[in-house]
């Protein structure tokens, strides 16, 4: 399955399993915001100034966790 990133507020719907604007379903969304969530909480708790230096470590280190597992599984 490939991943579909928010097209944006104005084309996310609400109604059915999935958005029309992403096609991802709505429990997919909710657990991702969830994610979103709960790092902004952490960077916020931590007081990182250079939050985005955060941010990006985290996306980097995830994807090679990620890759990791796949090809070690």
């Amino acid at each position: 399955m490939q991943f579909s990133p928010c097209r944006g507020k104005d084309n996310c719907t609400e109604g059915g399993t999935h958005c029309d604007g992403c096609g991802r379903a709505h429990e997919e969304i909710a657990s991702t915001r969830a994610l979103i969530a709960s790092l902004a909480d952490y960077a916020i708790k931590m007081g990182y100034e250079n939050y985005s230096e955060f941010t990006s470590f985290i996306g980097d280190k995830a994807e090679k966790t990620v890759r990791f597992r796949l090809e070690n599984s």
